[in-house]
Parts: C-alpha cells; structure tokens; sequence
C-alpha cells in the first residue's frame, strides 16, 4: 500500500496495537503489515471524511477505492455510472463477499476537527468513510496473502452507492453481477455505543425493514359549528393516528416486531373552519420477513375501514424501503468464531436488534451472510457520538479492529464447507 495522501491538517494519527490480549495473530506477518500502514488507512479515511459524497454520486470516492486497489495490484471494476466499485482477489469458484456503503447524509458536520466535512451541508454522519476504509484496509490486506500464496480461495470486496437513499444502491449492484458466484457475504456497521475494541454480533433479526407511509383524506369542509354537515377531517385523521396502529398491533404476531409510527400531520389552518383536505405520514418497521411482505396490504386495508365510518375518502400511498436484515445463523456463527480470534472472545458480544433499516437486507435475499457491529466509541469518554448526528465521529482504532475481524472472517468463511 502506498498511498500518498495524508490527513487533512496534518492531524495526530491513531495507533493501530497489535493482537489484543487472547486474540490469535493474522497470518502472513499481516500484524506488523497493519501497524505499519495504519496511518496511512486513517488517512484515507479522513479525506473522505473531508470530501463526503450524497447518495448516487460518490464518483471520487469510488475513484479513489479503484486507485488504492490497483496500487497494491489488484483488477477494481467500476460500475456502469463510476459510483462504486466491485474487486475479486485470489481464485476458486465459490467467492466470499464483503460490502461497504460509499455515501454520506445530507447533514452538517459540526465537529471542529482538521478533516471536518469540507461540502456544506453533507457529512459522513454513518461511519461509511469507516466501513470504506475497512473494506479498503481487508482487501489490501488480503492482496499480501495473495501474493505469498496464502490466500486459500476468492474474496470480493462490494464498494455500494447509495445506502442512505430511497430506492436504494444494493439492488443495482446486484443487478450487476455482484453476486455472481458468491456463497456468502459479510459486512460491518459502526455502533458507537460499544467501545473501540468490541464488536456485537447477533443470529436472525438483526435491524428492520423500512418502508414509509403516506394517507391523504379529502371531504367536503366546513364550519365547526355544523360538524356533522361534513366529512370532519380532523377527526377522521385523527382516528387512522390512533386506530390504525392498536388495530395493526391485533392483526399481526406480536413476534414479527411491527412498528407504525407516524411523523407529521398536516390538516387546516383556521380555528373554526374544516378543512376539506388533510394527510399523516408515517414509517413502518417490521423484523419479519413474511410479515413485511403482507404489510402494504394490510395496513392499506385497516385505513380504509377506519376511515370509511367517518364519510372522508382515503388515498394510501405505500413505498417499499428496505427488507429486514436477518442475519443467517452459520454465517453469524463464523464471524462471530472470527471476531473472537480476531479480537479475544471476550470483545465478542450480543448485539441488540435495531428497529433502524439497513439494504444490506437485499444481499441476504439472495445469499445467506451476516453483519455485525463495529465500536466506534472511545473507552471512558464522556461524550457520546450517535449516528445520524452532526457531531458523529469515531474512535479511529476502530478501523484496525474491523480490519482485523475481517481478515479472519474471510479466510474461516473460505475454510468452511458449510456455505
């Protein structure tokens, strides 16, 4: 690896220790290879971090991905728009994958920091510079194995566009031959509410889908005075606010986890006036797959028979997100055996479920895989940097730990028969 950027302003770098207590060296001297070029994937991190790209148009960031694989000689493919970008090391017929998402939100970075977010109002508020450099970081690293013959099979690294975005990048990049050939597929998300160090892994429902809403009600308006002259469409919103949701709930297995919340009302202006037109938008989060196909229908079926008792009529507009992510149980059993070689079992630990979405969810429609939780937090800090925040940022030792983690989860993913 030999990248020539540095951090912006010339920053402190973060150390990248060696194998933690309990932890199991990498083969192929990859140890003192990562402590070695540890500042150098810290930087690479910061430039994107300081050149953050909106989902759909991460052109450079994709370009730069493609330059630092070609560098350590490997063949990085762009894809059709110049987005993202897919690279195959080694050999064999059944590859192993890995996906990192590219984009940033469209957010304000408040952090007053040398690499703080030079593009007004777009900042990687994710942690996907994080899972960038990573990725990055696993497939250079993999590259040396290549080269001394001790990579035992194929890996492909998934560098995705648009996450962050509805519709979003993974179907694409499947439909364009990402998952050719594949058996498995793994990824990692950052979670600052586990220190650097840790890592959370979970088998079956992991995060949600996530689909929105959106119920438009129309009547004959009219005085306050005369409610009953008019289809009251205050009232009748206010019935698919709360009835929708406690029907829903009777409707369905608790144990699917389906979640209807609503997050803006709009209706009226006047005081005594009804207004002929209003309408209510909402998400639904669901941790079942079954569950979420059938979710469209019936949720539609429930407002228009709360609705039709109050004289309003109903128009129901419902757009599919993202399928939940059900982690598959072998899978979630090798990275988690990884992420205790990797790091000591004692670093390895339960992740929670997140009713949040993720489209790494359309992968695991397609191939069995798994994704866990990266610390990002700094052990003992005060201050807590949650994601989709202003101020997010990480403890960057946490790079070396996903680094780390991955490259055991891809030689034990390419060891076994299982997939």
């Amino acid at each position: 690896m030999t990248s020539a950027l540095t951090a912006p302003g010339g920053a402190e770098m973060a150390t990248f220790p060696g194998p933690p207590p309990g932890a199991e060296p990498l083969p192929g001297q990859l140890d003192r290879w990562l402590a070695a070029r540890g500042a150098e994937l810290v930087a690479i991190r910061r430039h994107i971090h300081a050149h953050p790209e909106p989902s759909n148009a991460e052109f450079e960031t994709a370009a730069l991905i493609a330059r630092e694989l070609a560098v350590a000689g490997l063949s990085p493919q762009l894809l059709p728009k110049g987005n993202g970008v897919i690279c195959d090391i080694g050999q064999g017929d059944r590859v192993v994958a890995f996906r990192a998402d590219l984009d940033a939100l469209p957010l304000q970075d408040t952090k007053d920091v040398p690499y703080r977010s030079t593009v007004e109002k777009v900042a990687h508020a994710c942690g996907h510079d994080v899972h960038t450099t990573v990725l990055l970081g696993l497939g250079l690293a993999l590259a040396q194995l290549n080269e001394q013959g001790e990579l035992p099979g194929r890996v492909r690294l998934i560098f995705q566009p648009a996450e962050e975005y509805v519709p979003s990048g993974a179907p694409e990049v499947i439909a364009a031959g990402a998952l050719k050939d594949v058996a498995a597929i793994f990824a990692l998300h950052c979670y600052p509410q586990l220190p650097a160090g840790l890592v959370g892994v979970r088998s079956g429902p992991f995060t949600a889908a996530a689909d929105t809403i959106r119920v438009r009600l129309t009547g004959p308006g009219g005085h306050t005075a005369r409610p009953h002259l008019t289809a009251d469409l205050v009232h009748a919103l206010g019935r698919v606010i709360v009835d929708v949701p406690a029907l829903l709930d009777r409707r369905v297995d608790p144990r699917a986890g389906v979640s209807l919340v609503w997050g803006a009302v709009k209706a009226g202006e006047a005081f005594n006036a009804i207004p002929g037109e209003g309408e209510v938008l909402g998400t639904i989060r669901i941790l079942n797959r079954d569950a979420w196909r059938e979710a469209p229908e019936l949720i539609t079926k429930l407002i228009r028979d709360v609705v039709a008792a109050t004289g309003a009529e109903a128009e129901v507009q419902y757009n599919r997100g993202v399928p939940p992510v059900i982690n598959d149980r072998m899978a979630s059993a090798v990275i988690a055996g990884a992420a205790g070689a990797a790091l000591g079992a004692d670093r390895v630990v339960e992740a929670e479920i997140s009713m949040g979405g993720e489209d790494f969810a359309f992968y695991l429609e397609q191939v069995p895989g798994a994704m866990i939780r990266l610390g990002t937090g700094t052990p003992g800090a005060e201050t807590k940097y949650d994601l989709h925040t202003s101020n997010f940022d990480v403890d960057e030792r946490c790079i070396g730990y996903g680094v780390r983690v991955m490259v055991h989860t891809a030689l034990a993913a390419l060891a076994t028969g299982a997939f």
